[in-house]
This record gives structure tokens, sequence and C-alpha cells, in this order.
């Protein structure tokens, strides 16, 4: 583990600016899978169900479904959601642990004798087809996921502790077609009692956004709301954020309101890689490119690893807000205007994001000797520690958190709880970065991450209150960075990145380029030291380029210096030689929600 250090004068001062707008700063975790998903449960998650996700997430110990060590957090959640597969949930729970009925059918005769021979690989194939193809299999019906739905809700509202821990109803759904992602994890505030008059809605049921969208205005008009939320839109094949709808025509006004009305976030990055842009994307950006896993989810035969297919423009967050921009300009309203948060899927029922307490992404590669060895699919070094989710409410309640997720106040990181205040407008001046209440500030002269500006003042860009605070116990910060997207006069949208405020006495260079803050990390012992980087950056900055006439977004990057990444503490205990793909070394970073203007 790494050192735990002591928090700066700074750290306190930025958490009581938040306190006085009496919005808190919570975090969280809204995808995480318990043997009750059936993926889970096929590799080696047989016996940590939603109550010990829950419990680990408080901060109490839990017994590790794989090698039985006892695992815990040493900062514990304020919040979360359990979202198991709704296609066939429970199935390999119930069938597996001796459910006589299921034990009867044809399938699961077979699954169990594949298990009994130890062939995890094709019952878990046998799932992956069902999926991919959006065909249930016969043998198990509704019933079985009507149970363990059932228990899963009332485990869930067993833990919600409003003002101390606040945990939600929520499920996946897991619509693949042909291995491409188009994954929704979707939650809502609901209580128990009322989740449980409906089924959560499965790929079986449509394996289309547009039917799920649908389900949500049926299921509005009985008082439910719902949020939501794409996530591994980089293993999408260009899917996730296209320029037409799953018909094949192009983002109609409609369809761009039905969007931006149920899925106002998006989770940018998660244990299966970062998609907020690539460097075939965004060739000028210098820092693209994070934690890339590009594999579809696509089962092979004899072990062979899945299709990367080349990155496209509908895979990225980054890309999709830009596409959004131009999709505006020609239909009216903008389908990909989201905001942005982080989350783990890890299916261990432990949501472990950070790199020195990582505990794997399913609960076979939870030990070191798994990572650096084929799995019969993508090896699990590919695996990222990641993420959270960065909540900015006014009470950690359901109602609280649904509405900062509606209003976009959330932000994401790739573990570590990096504090960020991001706020917009045509007041701000320089001065502002050193106030005392950053916040007070925030909300009196502009909006938050998540928000809009609109009609520029005559012969006044926006400018933007930006302050960032290091983890407490982690790393030191390297930089903060705007990214800026706007929609030129020939209708295409162009994207920018500015350095705002950095660590050290750098100075760009003559390209414009700052300068890398170099490195602590000693890769021979997996430590490193806080002897390089700031523990807070501030700064008010105006857009250098700014034309009232452009549409435009803009939201904050903010990089850690550099530290270990979770495989070399792997491969320093097995006493082995880091591979260089992966790297050994990464900088953790956070990315906010936009703030767009409008003429």
């Amino acid at each position: 583990m790494l050192q735990r250090i002591a928090l700066s004068l700074a750290v306190l001062a930025f958490a009581a600016a938040g306190s006085a707008q009496q919005t808190q700063l919570l975090w969280g975790d809204t995808h995480l899978h318990t043997s009750f998903s059936p993926d889970a449960y096929v590799f080696g998650n047989r016996t940590a169900n939603p109550d010990d996700a829950y419990r680990f997430a408080k901060g109490l110990p839990m017994v590790h479904p794989y090698h039985k060590a006892r695992i815990q957090l040493d900062r514990p959640l304020d919040f979360l959601v359990v979202s198991d597969h709704a296609e066939m949930l429970g199935v390999p729970y119930k069938l597996f642990g001796g459910d006589p009925a299921l034990a009867a059918t044809d399938t699961g005769k077979r699954w169990l004798e594949r298990m009994s021979a130890g062939d995890i690989t094709s019952v878990f194939q046998e799932f992956m087809r069902a999926v991919n193809d959006n065909v249930p299999i016969a043998d198990f019906g509704g019933d079985i996921s009507r149970s363990i739905w059932e228990e899963s809700t009332a485990i869930t509202e067993s833990h919600n502790q409003p003002g101390k821990f606040t945990s939600f109803v929520g499920w996946e759904w897991t619509s693949m077609p042909d291995g491409r992602n188009l994954h929704r994890v979707v939650f809502t505030p609901a209580s128990a009692a009322a989740a449980q008059k409906f089924l959560p809605f499965s790929n079986f049921d449509s394996d289309q956004p547009e039917g799920l969208w649908r389900w949500f205005e049926q299921q509005a008009a009985a008082g439910n709301d719902f949020i939501s939320i794409p996530h591994n839109s980089n293993l999408s094949d260009g899917m996730m954020f296209d320029e037409v709808d799953s018909a094949g025509r192009p983002i109609s006004a409609d369809y761009a309101r039905t969007r931006a009305r149920w899925e106002p976030i998006v989770e940018v990055t998660q244990i299966k890689g970062d998609s907020e842009t690539r460097a075939e994307l965004s060739p000028s950006d210098e820092l693209a490119g994070f934690e890339i896993f590009d594999y579809l989810l696509k089962a092979q035969p004899d072990g062979a690893l899945p299709p990367a297919p080349p990155p496209k423009a509908g895979s990225y967050a980054r890309t999709a807000l830009l596409r959004g921009l131009e999709i505006e300009s020609r239909a009216g309203i903008n389908p990909y205007k989201f905001g942005v948060i982080g989350s783990t899927d890890a299916h261990t029922s432990a949501s472990s994001p950070d790199e020195d307490n990582f505990h794997g992404k399913t609960a076979r590669d939870s030990i070191p000797e798994s990572k650096f060895v084929e799995n019969g699919s993508v090896p699990y070094s590919r695996m990222s520690a990641s993420g959270l989710a960065g909540v900015w409410a006014a009470a950690n309640t359901r109602d609280a958190i649904f509405a900062a997720f509606r209003r976009k106040e959330v932000y994401a990181t790739t573990g570590p709880r990096i504090a960020v205040r991001f706020f917009g407008g045509f007041g701000f001046k320089p001065s502002d970065a050193r106030a005392k209440d950053v916040a007070s500030v925030g909300y009196a002269k502009g909006v938050p991450m998540g928000g809009d500006l609109t009609s520029a003042p005559r012969g006044r860009a926006p400018a933007f209150l930006v302050h960032v605070a290091k983890d407490p116990v982690g790393a030191n910060l390297d930089r903060v960075q705007i990214v800026k997207g706007w929609l030129g006069a020939d209708g295409k949208a162009r994207e920018r990145v500015y350095d705002i405020a950095w660590s050290g006495d750098r100075k760009p260079g003559a390209d414009g380029k700052l300068p890398a803050v170099g490195s602590s990390v000693d890769v021979a012992t997996g430590k490193f030291a806080n002897t390089i980087g700031a523990a807070q950056l501030a700064v008010v900055w105006r857009d250098p380029d700014f034309d009232p006439a452009q549409r435009a977004f803009y939201y904050v990057r903010a990089l850690q210096i550099p530290t270990p990444r979770h495989t070399l503490y792997d491969a320093l205990a097995l006493k082995l030689g880091h591979p260089a793909d992966p790297p050994a070394v990464l900088q953790e970073r956070a990315y906010t929600s936009a703030i767009w203007y409008t003429p």
C-alpha cells in the first residue's frame, strides 16, 4: 500500500468552500456487478452478492469471492449502484446453487455438466451468444429473474441511509449487436417497493436504445424516473455516438430530444479502458489515448483475441461532444450534450479503483499470477484500475444525488479522489481564483459544470474559474487543461486543448507545448514521492479565441504526476520484469462535465 499522507491545509480549505454553498463532494460507483450477474458468477464470483457489495462500499471488510482473503476499502464510498445484468439475472447463481427446477432443464443439465468438467469458457460463450444474437434461452424464464430482482432490490433498500450512505436500485441493459458494445447502466431514485412493480428492461425486450427509452416513457406515466448511462463507447465500433439512429436514419430532433432526456450522463472511464479520446482522433493532443482498450466483446473460437477495429469518432466522448454541435446545427437539438462520470464495472462485488488496492475486473484476475497470461480473451493486464464518479450534491440522499446527475454537476476520475470545481461566466476576474470561498464566487457569477452560457455581452469572452485539489492521500497535480470544442463557420466542429495552470516553474516552449512534469516513480520498488507537482491549482482563464457567433463547449482535464500502474505492483510481487505494454507508469486524471456556450 502507498504511504497515506495527511490532508493539506489547501485541501481542507477547498472542502470548506464546497460546504459553504450547501453542496458537498460525494464519491460513488454507479456500475458494479455481483454474483447475481451471469458473467460474474461464471468467472469466479460465486459468493459475493449485493449485500457484500454494499458492505464493502461502506468500508466493511469482505471475503474475496475467489482467493478468499479479507479485502477492505481504506476510504468508504458515499453512494453505490449495484447494476447486475438484466439478461438472465441470477440464472447461474440459482442453477449452480442447486435450484432443482433449473437443474432439470436441458440447458441447465448441459451447463452443470460443463461446469463440473471445468469447462467455464463454453458456458460463458453460450451466454454471450444469446446476448449478442438477442435470443433468450427458453429454459430460463422471467420467474427466476423476478425472484432475484426482488431479493436484490430489498437488499438495496436495507442499505440506504439518507445523509450517510445512498444505495440506488439499478441494473445493466446489455445490448451488443455482433459484439459492438451499446451497454447502458440504468438507475432510479425509486424505492424497492416501487421497483418491484416492474422487471428490469433487458436486451431481450429490445436491443435498440430507442426501445429502452420508450419503456422509460411508459414507466414515467407510473411516476418512475430513470437515468441511462452509456458505457464503454470505446468498444462500440462507432455505434454509441452515431450520426444515425438504429434504423439508419439521420438523427432527428425527436431522437435528439429523447436521448438527451434519458441519457444526460456518459461513463467515460472504467476497467475496460478510457473513452475520452484517442491520438488518432485528436492528433494535436499529446496526452490523448489514456488506458486504451479497444477489443470488441465478441467471443472467439480457440481462445483467439477479439477483433480490435480502428478507432471511430462515434466511439469516444470528445468526438461525440463535437458531433453533437454539428447535429444541433442541423436538427436544432444536441443529442450528445452529456456530462461525464467514471465507475468501475467490476464483477467482483468490490468497488476498488485504486492502483495499489485493485481487486480485478473478474474474480479470477484478482491475483497477480493472472495478470500476465492469456485468459482465452484479452489479457487481464489490459484492465484498468478505474474509475469513480464525483458528484456535487446538496445532500447524500437519492433525490439530491439524482438531481445532481440530471443537471450534470458531476465528473469522472480514473480512480483518485481529485476535487474539481469548474464554473463559467462573463464576470470572473483573476483574483477570484484566490477567493477563500471559491464555490460562493462561482455560483454567484456563473454556472457550474454541466451548465449553459448564452448571449455573450458585447466584447466579452467567457471566463472559467477552475480550482483543483489533489487526492488528500494521493499524488500531486501536474497540470490543469481546458478542452474546447467549437463549430466553425463551415459547419464542422474543431477542438483545441489549452494548458491553463501547472506546477513548478515550467514554461511552454516555442511550439506552445508545456514540458513534462517529470517522474518520481522508482520502478524497482513501486514507490513515488510528491517531490514534484502541486497540492492544488487554481486559475481564472478567459478564452483567447472566442467567437460569440460559434457554438462551443469547454471541459476541464486535470492530471496527476506519474504514479505506478497496478500491474507494476503485481510484477514486483511476482519478481517479474514489467512488459513494455501496457506501461508500468501512468498519469491518472479527472474529466469534468462540460459547460456549453450557445449564441
